[in-house]
């Protein structure tokens, strides 16, 4: 484990322990429009400083809160302190953190990290797994899950037409509104797709670690998948159907 994964885990513990140990209401006040588009909770605030604190030394942070903490050098890092905010604050349990460590404009080092169960998916340049942020000495080998029964469309509510022609193929999806964690996810379901503004906190960390699926990443749509078929399916219908 490098050191800035570690880091990033530690940082991780330290968030998921204020959600679960703090009594500090003011942690759902919302504030003002951050530099994602989104308007900022007190925990994204909260979460966007541990990181800062135990992060900055291996780069400058670019965050969806505050946008560049400091100014941008060779190693930045893109940091979504929540990814899925409005989950957390309606207390449902699909939320948690997108880290990506560039250098000189690629990307070397990534974490995704479910708060909820404490999943992380990790991968550098030498290694892709999953662990627990509670026990990260642990690693296990990541899957592909061939009896997935459902892909993942964020932002599917926004496009009826096309989920409405996901369906008619049968292929079923969820929604749940994470898309970074859906992208760490996407080795077990049975696919992935997002139609909308690409962010680098949403999508960075999540694409690196699911580089080695069947992948479609433009300015309109990201699809991703673990078989080829489905991956073909599904594009010629977002391609064809819905363009």
């Amino acid at each position: 484990m490098t050191p800035f994964i570690q880091a990033v885990i530690e940082s991780c513990v330290e968030v998921r322990d204020l959600i679960t140990h703090s009594s500090d209401i003011s942690l759902f006040d919302s504030f003002d429009e951050g530099q994602g588009g989104d308007i900022s909770s007190g925990f994204d605030l909260r979460a966007e400083e541990i990181f800062f604190k135990n992060l900055h030394s291996y780069g400058s942070l670019f965050s969806e809160e505050s946008g560049w903490m400091s100014p941008a050098s060779s190693c930045n890092i893109i940091l979504d302190p929540i990814d899925g905010s409005d989950n957390f604050s309606s207390l449902f349990p699909y939320y948690g953190v997108s880290v990506a460590l560039e250098v000189d404009g690629i990307t070397t080092e990534a974490v995704v990290c479910n708060l909820v169960n404490g999943d992380a998916f990790v991968r550098t340049c030498d290694e892709y797994y999953r662990t627990n942020i509670d026990k990260f000495d642990q690693k296990t080998s990541i899957i592909y899950n061939n009896k997935a029964k459902i892909g993942l469309f964020e932002k599917g509510p926004e496009h009826p037409i096309l989920g409405e022609k996901l369906m008619q193929n049968k292929l079923k999806y969820r929604s749940p509104g994470a898309l970074a964690l859906s992208l760490a996810y996407a080795p077990y379901v049975k696919y992935v797709l997002f139609l909308g503004t690409m962010r680098s906190f949403d999508i960075q960390a999540g694409l690196y670690l699911s580089q080695h699926l069947y992948g479609h990443h433009d300015e309109r749509y990201i699809l991703l998948s673990s078989d080829k078929e489905v991956f073909e399916r599904i594009r010629l219908i977002v391609e064809k159907e819905y363009f």
